[in-house]
């Protein structure tokens, strides 16, 4: 069963809040595993659990898991690039990073591919309401399921989007950017508000992220295609319209 799938049903209310997911561990300290495993089973979700980086590797990819959860700081293949080659191969399966590592650098680095970022140590009920928010991310309004501005489209299902009916390749943060940016068609958006509904953040993390993002999204969606759909609205923020906008 499709992680849409559930997710459809859930939003429906046909299904509890412990509806089967099957989610892979990928974490090689003993007993956090089996803390983590123990309690994914006990909430009713299928866990399966990888020791290497490696085998975590092989497994995600062969299997097609619903969510991932990876520790961070991996031996070998560690987490971060584990999680770089499944991006680059096209794999978008929600990822949760579990880490000992709590600097701002590190988390910031760490959510330009994954989906959240959890510090050890953690309550098991914080990872799995992390698990839930990252699952019902993609269907955030159910009754929506693409996005369109001017040659612009986005299918929030199959999470993808073309221009010109051209696809285009996203990692998963500039993918809930463009999201939040096209759900806000024709409206300003700041950088508060990218930071909290894009990044989780709550405060300033004093780093220039949703200006380095909104540049590496302008380089896919826009300078290709000779039309610039995002723009800079001096003074206030962002915004994405059919129309040209002031720019700064």
């Amino acid at each position: 069963m499709s992680l849409q799938f559930l997710l459809a049903l859930c939003q429906r209310g046909l299904l509890s809040e412990g509806w089967t997911v099957r989610i892979l561990l990928i974490e090689d300290d003993a007993e956090t595993a089996d803390y983590v495993l123990r309690g994914l089973k006990e909430s009713g979700w299928m866990a399966d659990h990888a020791a290497t980086g490696q085998d975590g590797l092989m497994m995600a990819t062969d299997a097609g898991y619903d969510i991932l959860i990876i520790d961070r700081m991996l031996p070998g293949l560690d987490g971060y690039k584990l999680l770089t080659m499944l991006r680059a191969g096209g794999d978008t399966t929600p990822a949760i990073f579990l880490t000992a590592v709590s600097s701002i650098e590190s988390r910031v680095e760490g959510l330009e591919i994954a989906d959240d970022y959890l510090v050890k140590p953690f309550a098991f009920s914080e990872l799995k309401a992390r698990i839930g928010a990252v699952a019902r991310r993609p269907a955030r309004e159910a009754q929506e399921t693409a996005l369109k501005v001017a040659d612009l489209e986005m299918d929030l299902l199959g999470r993808r989007v073309k221009r010109d009916g051209e696809e285009i390749g996203l990692q998963p943060t500039e993918f809930r950017l463009l999201e939040y940016l096209m759900r806000s068609k024709g409206q300003v958006v700041t950088r508060t508000m990218l930071l909290e509904n894009v990044w989780d953040f709550h405060f300033d993390p004093k780093t220039n992220i949703v200006e380095t993002h909104i540049s590496r999204l302008r380089s896919k969606v826009d300078k290709p295609f000779g039309r610039e759909l995002i723009q800079t609205i001096r003074g206030a923020g962002y915004m994405i319209a059919d129309a040209d906008a002031p720019a700064s």
